[in-house]
């Protein structure tokens, strides 16, 4: 075999050429259509196997592959008769294909393409679906995973993990394409991505159709993230979806299926005040890829200093009367306090420089043991729990941490933020999902800061208590709820209900349902009347993320408190999905081309498609052990040789861009954010003092700050006015990071009732060369 090209470790070709993704939105359902085509160019017939990443909500519903002019769609079954069926089809020499998700995270699929003859080519179909997350910022969130980093697995975890092969992203020895199309009863207002898209395209006047696609170049070094937005994004909305003609009536394929997406708005007079109470746990993952950037950009701070402002301006803008705690981990864990102790100057100052020595040398991604002593914590009273977790995701036990969460679900609210490409999304999602809480997404140039502080606002929103939900449908029709239930509701943040619909009613029928909770003591609800007359044309996408919502419940349920497997729930998962046609953990599709043709003669040789993983600069202090670990990269005899199999203790391995055996010297950090260095001078009350620093900060002497200070002022009103007008004057663009900080400042100062605040505000617009006037500041 001649040897040339990109090969794997063993010399060997990469069969899988490339993949082609095609992608249609319909309002907030997405529905993803992926072509793997492969060729085999060896001498003997192959297996290939190929781990890779897909949405953790996603709702696998197709699979087949077209061989010359032979089409096999493949089937659901039981997995472990799958794989058996599977085996015997390539030892009797026939092509088979197997598609099956891991056991231990709900984003990670595992493809084996078996017996491809020599010469031979196949085009493999992988369609799910799958609903798009709102952010907080209102636009609808699509994330198509091409980084599959390698996972951590803890210690002591049952079975081994998934082998993930994988290499440099800009390596990947196949290509992609990928296209969108949009369509939505209200106008699209635009649509973003982290990757270089060509212009949108609107397909007609009213703007409601439209399609973008990736700009011709595209490297496959990054996931891909669009972010779309629609104008009045916020209405409520119904759609019922008819069954399947063939499938039983009564069954969840055979009858109507409704989605209701709910947007629950809160009374302004509530919404005017945050909360002034809570217990803020904060947890930050320390593992050894947490020195690496965000993105490949050499310019990109750490993930791990990012981090660390981060919990600056969280911690500044927290409100007094709240207790607080920091927690960080890798292969072990540590806390700042023994326990969550009360917001006051002096602990404040503790944590921040203890935040400030923390680096990225804590090892592996052992998530599970911290949140376990988070939970083993008495709560305080009244003082509402909220856990903020920042971590790159990269970890195994997906399912067990998750399941954590759910069962203290009734004990606090968690917010999660991933952090870099390749974040699970099976994780952050699912913490979010389970805690109740938010999940946010850093990757490529974005800021942290603004992604926490927007979640920071959902947690000092009141707590919304005693949510039921009650339906009006007509006699003759009852109602199976598909869907968790709801635990928790935001201002303007979507909530999702899915149900199945049984009996008989009118065409013409109308249904209603009620939603009512408890905020700050007032009883409130919410109403959405919806017509019961069946959608045209939605290809049953509502019945399988109906049927995906009720089998990720279901498995939550399977594994009972002490690890032990309830065999009848999973049995109740298997037969859904086998009727669904939907993926589970219990289940995997099975494809056998069973056409008339001779046996695939010849010895099978397996080769391991390797996935994108992120190759980053990271410093020599990194756990990321690029020279002790038995993963690398060498300029072979024969071509560019890839190797990346161990994962051992380094919880990821950063390589840096020229491949060489050694790591890059730390690059000269730059100077420190203005704006941080002013929030780092706050005090915990919302003043500021004035000093050299302060006048630093904004740009001026301590002697032009001291000698334009009204003599009738206090040192502290005069600073804190100071700081207040640069915030306003010059960081607009940045207020979302800190507008609760500032307000925090706002109620020290009328707390002062200082009798020269119109004139300080002057004096400091005049020192500064701003105009903003006494009301924009809330005096």
């Amino acid at each position: 075999m001649e040897c040339c090209g990109l090969l794997t470790a063993q010399k060997e070709p990469v069969p899988l050429k490339s993949i082609e993704v095609e992608l249609e939105v319909r309002d907030h359902v997405a529905t993803v259509v992926s072509t793997l085509n492969y060729e085999n160019k060896e001498d003997k017939p192959l297996e290939a196997i190929f781990v890779f990443p897909l949405p953790g909500d996603a709702a696998v519903c197709h699979f087949s592959a077209q061989i010359g002019q032979t089409q096999i769609v493949a089937e659901v079954k039981e997995k472990q008769k799958a794989r058996e069926e599977y085996d015997d089809a390539l030892s009797s020499g026939q092509q088979a294909f197997l598609l099956e998700e891991s056991e231990q995270s709900p984003d990670i699929f595992t493809l084996s393409v078996g017996s491809l003859p020599p010469g031979e080519s196949a085009s493999v179909r992988l369609e799910y679906v799958t609903e798009l997350a709102v952010q907080a910022d209102d636009g609808l969130r699509f994330c198509l995973p091409a980084v599959l980093n390698p996972r951590y697995e803890p210690q002591g975890s049952e079975g081994a993990g998934v082998q993930v092969t994988s290499v440099p992203a800009s390596l990947v020895p196949y290509s992609l394409s990928f296209s969108v199309r949009v369509s939505s009863p209200r106008p699209i207002s635009k649509v973003e991505s982290s990757c270089s898209l060509e212009p949108l395209q609107y397909v007609n006047t009213e703007q409601t159709q439209a399609t973008v696609k990736l700009a011709a170049g595209h490297k496959f070094d990054r996931d891909v993230e669009l972010l779309i937005y629609y104008r009045d994004a916020h209405k409520p909305t119904a759609v019922v979806e008819a069954g399947q003609a063939s499938a039983k009536p009564g069954s969840l394929m055979g009858d109507p299926v409704l989605m209701l997406s709910l947007y629950p708005e809160f009374p302004q007079s509530v919404m005017s005040s945050l909360a002034s109470r809570g217990e803020f746990v904060l947890l930050l993952d320390r593992s050894g890829s947490m020195d690496c950037p965000t993105s490949d950009t050499k310019q990109q701070e750490s993930r791990i200093a990012s981090a660390r402002d981060t919990l600056l301006l969280l911690l500044k803008s927290l409100p007094m009367g709240c207790y607080f705690n920091i927690y960080s981990f890798g292969s072990s864990f540590e806390h700042i306090f023994p326990k969550s102790v009360e917001y006051s100057e002096k602990n404040l100052e503790e944590a921040l420089k203890k935040i400030e020595a923390m680096q990225a040398n804590l090892g592996g991604t052992e998530i599970l043991e911290p949140i376990k002593h988070i939970y083993s914590q008495p709560c305080i009273p009244n003082q509402p729990r909220q856990l903020f977790v920042f971590t790159d995701g990269e970890v195994f036990n997906t399912k067990e941490v998750i399941n954590l969460v759910k069962k203290n679900s009734g004990s606090h609210r968690c917010f999660s933020f991933g952090i870099g490409e390749g974040a699970s999304s099976a994780l952050i999602n699912g913490l979010a999902k389970e805690g109740g809480g938010h999940a946010q997404f850093i990757t490529g140039a974005d800021r942290m800061q603004p992604k926490v502080m927007q979640s920071l606002r959902f947690a000092l929103q009141p707590a919304v208590a005693d949510i039921s939900v009650t339906w009006d449908l007509p006699k003759g029709v009852s109602v199976t709820v598909l869907s968790p239930t709801i635990t928790t509701i935001f201002q303007g943040q979507r909530s999702l209900i899915y149900a199945q619909l049984s009996g008989q009613s009118s065409k013409a029928a109308e249904g209603g349902v009620t939603v009512k909770y408890s905020l700050a003591g007032r009883p409130s609800e919410n109403k959405l009347h919806f017509s019961l007359k069946p959608a045209e044309d939605t290809g049953l996408i509502v019945h399988r993320l109906g049927a995906r919502s009720l089998i990720r419940s279901l498995e939550m349920d399977e594994r009972d408190g002490e690890g032990q497997h309830d065999e009848g729930v999973k049995g109740k998962v298997v037969e859904l999905s086998v009727q669904s046609g939907v993926s589970s953990s219990f289940t995997a599709f099975i494809a056998v081309n069973k056409g008339n043709y001779e046996p695939i003669q010849g010895p099978l040789m397996r080769r391991a498609i390797p996935a994108p993983r992120m190759y980053l600069m990271a410093p020599m202090a990194s756990s990321c052990c690029l020279m002790s670990s038995p993963a690398y990269m060498s300029l072979g005899d024969c071509g560019l040789t890839l190797q990346s199999e161990a994962f051992e203790e380094c919880d990821d391995i950063c390589l840096d861009e020229d491949f060489n055996d050694e790591v890059t010297e730390p690059t000269q950090q730059p100077p420190r954010d203005p704006l941080l260095q002013l929030v780092s001078l706050q005090k915990a009350s919302g003043c500021w003092l004035l000093d050299p620093a302060l006048a630093a900060a904004v740009g001026k002497t301590s002697e032009e700050v001291e000698n334009t200070k009204p003599s009738a002022v206090s040192q502290e009103v005069w600073a804190t006015i100071l700081a207040l007008i640069w915030l306003h004057g010059s960081k607009m663009d940045a207020q979302e990071e800190w507008e609760l900080l500032a307000m925090k400042a706002v109620s020290w100062l009328r707390a002062q009732n200082a009798p020269t605040v119109a004139e300080s505000v002057v004096a400091a617009n005049t020192l500064l060369g701003f105009s903003v006037q006494t009301d924009v500041l809330g005096l």
